[in-house]
């Protein structure tokens, strides 16, 4: 490498190591062999190395003979080819972005529940998620009066068997699908959700088991902010219903319910709520929905 860099030698055959920031302003010539088989960044690396002094530098880079090459290695040689002036490090981070991907989180190869809800509700349910535990940290000390005003203070975790989403298989369109995932997100009474579960049925047919599951999903979730529900478990037995902070505004009222109501209950000596019958079913999750919105009426005086 000395001897080359010192005028010794003409020629220097080297692996892509010189591509982490040699700097010989006497060599003007690369030549890269197989070049597809080099990602973007790399090769724009190595074509940096030369034409560093006053004169003209030159990259050749090969391929196979046949020119048998990947649809992506044709994509990369292309974008090096079209990059020739300073500056372009940008434009190369940006082209091997679109090409590779950026990841699981963001990027085509998206997987598991990230694929069906996007980025946008994936960084709401994470927020949620940091806040659901700074909460947490907080509530011993927590008092009624502390309390949020709004139901947009807090969300509530719904444990609901079954798939939850609007598949892929329904709305094809990724981006139409996300936009339909922040409007729903966004819609904050039972009305609006009937809405838009109408609109889906007129754009794109009947719906899936996995949209109506989530339309309930969403319905449950307004019914529990006007309960105080923080959290609600479903099981084939039951529902196991937690107020936010172990309180009711109207204990009294509570107690009337549980004791004289319709819906066969119990309260439990750790503040829980359990509702005991089959809430999995059809006629059950009616039940279910009942029961919330008559705790909903009772948190709020009436």
């Amino acid at each position: 490498m000395s001897a080359f860099e010192g005028g010794r030698f003409d020629v220097l055959l080297s692996t892509n190591i010189v591509e982490s920031g040699i700097d010989i302003q006497s060599a003007n010539t690369l030549i890269v062999h197989r070049a597809d088989l080099f990602g973007l960044a790399q090769l724009y690396q190595l074509r940096g190395r030369v034409g560093r002094g006053r004169t003209q530098g030159y990259a050749y880079l090969t391929i196979p003979h046949d020119g048998q090459i990947s649809e992506t290695a044709l994509k990369r040689l292309e974008v090096i080819h079209s990059l020739d002036y300073l500056g372009a490090g940008f434009s190369v981070a940006s082209h091997d972005a679109d090409i590779r991907g950026v990841g699981n989180l963001v990027g085509e190869e998206q997987s598991g529940h990230i694929r069906e809800v996007g980025i946008e509700l994936y960084q709401q349910m994470l927020a949620e998620a940091v806040e659901d535990l700074k909460t947490k940290q907080t509530q011993a000390t927590a008092s009624l009066a502390d309390t949020p005003e709004t139901a947009d203070a807090w969300t509530p975790r719904i444990q609901f068997p079954g798939a939850v989403s609007l598949p892929e298989s329904y709305i094809t369109d990724l981006n139409l699908r996300l936009g339909l995932y922040r409007r729903l997100t966004s819609l904050k009474t039972t009305e609006e959700l009937e809405s838009f579960g109408a609109e889906l049925i007129d754009r794109f047919g009947p719906l899936p088991v996995e949209c109506q599951n989530l339309l309930t999903l969403m319905h449950l979730k307004k019914l529990c902010q006007k309960a105080w529900v923080e959290r609600l478990d479903l099981g084939p037995k039951g529902a196991v219903l937690t107020f936010y902070k172990n309180t009711f505004p109207h204990p009294s009222h509570l107690l009337d319910l549980i004791s004289k109501g319709p819906f066969p209950c119990r309260l439990s000596s750790d503040h829980k709520l359990r509702l005991l019958e089959d809430t999995l079913s059809s006629k059950g999750l009616s039940r279910l929905q009942g029961f919330l919105g008559a705790l909903g009426r009772l948190a709020g005086g009436v």
